[in-house]
């Protein structure tokens, strides 16, 4: 059987009284948040929480029954982060979210590999999945193609920021800049007898991004990678 949602578990499990002072779910949540986004999904535990809480772990499970329900309702946080578009036109409003969609797995890495173990229901997460469907809408296309727009735009925003989010952290376990990293792995690279074909072969792509820096690589292709998707969607608009 699956695992149950915290949003569909018993939100009153323990009387009020007996709960532990100076802890709410909301406290619990941020400063969750706030331990993933410094240490990362595979050092977080529900004891090194209660130390950062300066309670026991026993109180914090007052609030949650599991480390799993812990991490639904911090996934759930960070959606709230995402502002809903009010344009009036289907790609200003899918451009907006599909940007603001790449920040925040950027902003927090151990967000991609949550997304799709949960069920995704809060009520963060609803918002953000009910935007993105008015959007796509706009575009007037039938029904049985509004999820594979969905698909198309956001399961390629998804594994972007996932892999800009991969980089970035790479780069902090270095010490490096990201450009330092880039350049220090583009030397290794053309240095290797073994990738010397490889290495001639992209020649023109790698002097194609000129002095661009890393940020301005990742921007640049995002961009472009987005417009031919948009210019995709409309074309299949057209031909509708």
């Amino acid at each position: 059987m699956a695992r149950q949602s915290v949003w569909l578990a018993d939100k009153e499990r323990r009387r009020k009284s007996s709960q532990p002072t100076g802890l709410d779910r909301a406290r619990i949540t941020s400063t969750t948040v706030r331990l993933l986004d410094a240490e990362g999904l595979d050092k977080f535990s529900m004891r090194r929480l209660a130390a950062e809480l300066n309670v026991t772990a026993m109180s914090v499970y007052w609030y949650v029954e599991t480390k799993d329900e812990l991490l639904e309702l911090a996934l759930d946080e960070v959606y709230g982060e995402v502002p809903l578009p009010h344009a009036d036109d289907w790609q200003t409003g899918l451009r907006q979210l599909a940007t603001w969609y790449r920040a925040l797995l950027v902003r927090h890495p151990w967000a991609s590999p949550l997304g799709g173990r949960y069920l995704n229901i809060g009520p963060h997460s609803l918002e953000f999945s009910r935007a993105v469907q008015h959007a796509v809408r706009k575009t007037e296309l039938p029904p049985e193609d509004i999820t594979g727009v969905i698909a198309a735009v956001f399961q390629f925003v998804y594994g972007f920021g996932t892999m800009e989010a991969h980089f970035l952290a790479q780069t902090t376990e270095s010490g490096l800049t990201p450009d330092e990293y880039y350049r220090q792995s583009l030397k290794l690279f053309r240095s290797n007898e073994d990738m010397t074909q490889m290495a001639e072969e992209t020649r023109d792509l790698v002097e194609a991004r000129g002095t661009a820096t890393i940020v301005e690589m990742h921007n640049r292709d995002f961009d472009f990678a987005l417009n031919l998707l948009l210019a995709g969607i409309e074309a299949m608009r057209q031909r509708r």
